[in-house]
């Protein structure tokens, strides 16, 4: 069975990911958005982190795992990730490392990001500026960049995609940054 192919928006908290995803999820129709927050939900269900009962491992492994699992059964995903740390990124690497995955950085001005945050009421303040610290920071090598400010972000993805190219962003910066 043929894999299904995986458009991955990396970017910082408020950069437009999610909002982003549903536009791309709206105009391919085989193509199905799931979120790292989607995701982090479902593991604070299992959890009761008033009783500090918690999953005692990392589970943005098992995030990419399922991004896998939907690839390996054909599914067309647009992964929401946050590539936030070191770990969290050299794991997707090595678990996506052999899919056909086209790398979006997911970009907006400081300013705009200040201002989601304070409009979206359920982030710290500062969160999204204190990530660009390290997102899009480890030499990323996108096959595109978009600005999510402006407006047309989603067409500028659909257009490349159309063009059925293969694309090398993520095999690339996979191959520069060294799996442990």
């Amino acid at each position: 069975m043929k894999r299904g192919n995986i458009i991955f928006l990396n970017g910082v908290s408020s950069s437009g990911k999610t909002t982003l995803a549903f536009e791309l999820a709206s105009k391919l129709h085989h193509h199905f958005p799931l979120s790292l927050d989607q995701y982090d939900d479902l593991i604070a269900s299992m959890e009761n982190r008033e009783q500090e009962k918690l999953i005692p491992v990392p589970t943005e492994h098992f995030f990419h795992q399922t991004i896998t699992m939907f690839s390996d059964r054909g599914i067309d995903l647009i992964v929401d990730h946050l590539l936030h740390n070191e770990h969290t990124m050299q794991d997707a690497f090595a678990v996506l490392k052999d899919y056909p995955v086209f790398f979006v950085g997911v970009h907006c001005p400081l300013e705009v990001l200040n201002a989601r945050e304070k409009a979206r009421g359920d982030r710290t303040i500062g969160q999204a500026e204190k990530q660009l610290e390290f997102v899009h920071q480890q030499g990323e090598v996108y096959d595109v960049a978009v600005d999510t400010s402006k407006e047309g972000a989603a067409d500028i993805i659909l257009n490349l995609l159309k063009k059925q190219e293969r694309y090398q962003g993520w095999k690339t910066t996979v191959q520069k940054n060294p799996l442990p």
